[in-house]
């Protein structure tokens, strides 16, 4: 009896953290309106446990442009629809969220990577494509994205604050 009680309480767990997830989803589609109407920027996120070994961690980043022109959504974090069964797996390496700011003499790349030093980053750029990777303990990210330049990987630098990932390539 016992052991169907946990059976029980597990599945009750992971039912809530989907629902959860769910819920998150369609509050994200009604911010999306509004956001057509303001070209702003939203961004959410979320974490539950499928196990008492395992965080998953999930959001999206949403930019639209003024007046619903451009709509860029960027998902972030570890869980990634699995295509074959279609449903949510929970992977080792979260996905950062990243920001790409474009300036006239650099490409400022801001990457959210918590509980990792300038260290601990791995980076290479081919062209206008660059590759961050970081490991530090049981955290583990990586991130491929595409720069709106090419750029020379000895022009970039890596600083690190506090889980703040800023990389900074001159465009001279």
């Amino acid at each position: 009896m016992n052991g169907k009680r946990r059976k029980h309480a597990a599945e009750r767990k992971e039912t809530d953290a989907a629902s959860g997830f769910v819920k998150g989803l369609t509050d994200l589609i009604e911010k999306l309106g509004d956001l057509a109407e303001t070209g702003r920027e939203l961004r959410r996120s979320g974490e539950f446990s499928p196990d008492e070994k395992t965080k998953a961690i999930y959001g999206l980043k949403v930019k639209l442009g003024l007046g619903g022109d451009a709509i860029d959504v960027e998902p972030f974090g570890n869980v990634k629809v699995d295509k074959k069964s279609r449903h949510a797996v929970v992977q080792e390496i979260r996905e950062p969220l990243v920001d790409v700011i474009e300036e006239p003499k650099r490409l400022l790349v801001i990457a959210e990577m918590p509980g990792v030093s300038a260290g601990d980053i791995s980076l290479s750029i081919d062209e206008d494509v660059m590759s961050i990777e970081a490991q530090r303990g049981d955290k583990k990210y990586r991130k491929e994205l595409l720069l709106p330049k090419a750029v020379a990987r000895e022009k970039a630098s890596i600083t690190c604050n506090n889980g703040i990932v800023q990389i900074e390539c001159r465009l001279d």
